[in-house]
Formats: structure tokens, sequence, C-alpha cells
């Protein structure tokens, strides 16, 4: 996938926002495959603000990087809620970070079914000694609009103030 502008320029707004807080951050990717980490570390200084990045697109990975558990994904299915704010929060504590942000979803074009269609995504937004924030989102389009729109709402949700869980 190449990157976007709008990827960059989101990416840069997230840079900014963490050099200035002095906050680090860490994503947890799973349909997006890396692009959120690939879009903040495209930035010039970006390891000031960016601990790492955990691609976990199996199950075996978020339970072994992300410390998952097996039995959850298991009960809710690997795009779930549950799942979503289990990775985020294992970002935060398998690494330095400040912040982390975590998404899991069906990109497409298969894997979709009625309760969980192609295009659906998880994410979570977690803050060391913070709230963990979910939001779930269905984007139209097909699996590489899916991952940019994915990958640009998870930059958004590290700009997020820290609050009250939202959806």
């Amino acid at each position: 996938m190449v990157m976007t502008p709008a990827l960059l320029d989101r990416a840069v707004q997230v840079f900014a926002a963490c050099e200035t807080a002095g906050k680090m951050v860490a994503t947890a990717e799973s349909c997006t495959g890396g692009l959120v980490a690939a879009a903040l570390t495209a930035i010039a200084g970006s390891s000031s603000v960016v601990d790492r990045g955990f691609v976990t697109y199996s199950n075996a990975a978020k339970t072994e990087m992300l410390g998952v558990p097996a039995d959850l994904i298991s009960a809710q299915g690997a795009v779930s809620e549950a799942v979503a704010r289990a990775m985020a929060e294992g970002a935060i504590a398998h690494s330095h970070a400040d912040l982390a942000v975590a998404i899991t979803g069906i990109a497409g074009p298969g894997g979709g079914s009625a309760d969980k269609p192609v295009g659906l995504v998880h994410f979570a937004r977690a803050v060391r000694g913070g709230p963990t924030l979910h939001r779930a989102e269905v984007f139209p389009g097909d699996r590489a609009e899916v991952r940019l729109a994915a990958a640009l709402l998870a930059l958004d949700l590290l700009l997020a103030p820290p609050g009250p869980n939202a959806g």
C-alpha cells in the first residue's frame, strides 16, 4: 500500500502532539499490517515518539506478543471489542509507551459474516495508567480502502484526549 498524503499528514499531527507532550507510542495492528507504524516512522526523528509496533496478524501472535488470552479470542473472536482492548492494553504492558492503539478487523474481500461484515474494524486506544477507549466502525470499499480508513482512524484515536470509554 502506498503512503497517502492524508495518512502522512495525520501521522505528522500525532508525531507533533506526542513530541510536545513527551509521550511515546506503540501500535498493535492486525488488519492494517503495520500501516500505522509505517506512517509514523516515515517521519524523520520518529524514534523520539515511536517505541515499537506489533504486527499481530494471527491469533497466536496476539497471544504470544501482546498477552491476549487465547480463550478470549475463542470466545469473542479476534475481531471484537474485547480483543481490541486486550491488544491495546497488551501493547502498553509489553512496551515503554505511554499510549497505544490497536486495530483488528476484516479488510476483505472475504472473511466476513452476517454478524461481522467485511469492513468491520475494532479499535482501542490505551493510556498507561488511564482508561482504554474503544470504537468500532464498518468501512465501505475494497481491502486497500478499508485498511487506509482504519489507519487514519487509529491515528485520530492517538490524538483523542484521555477520557471515558466510548462505544
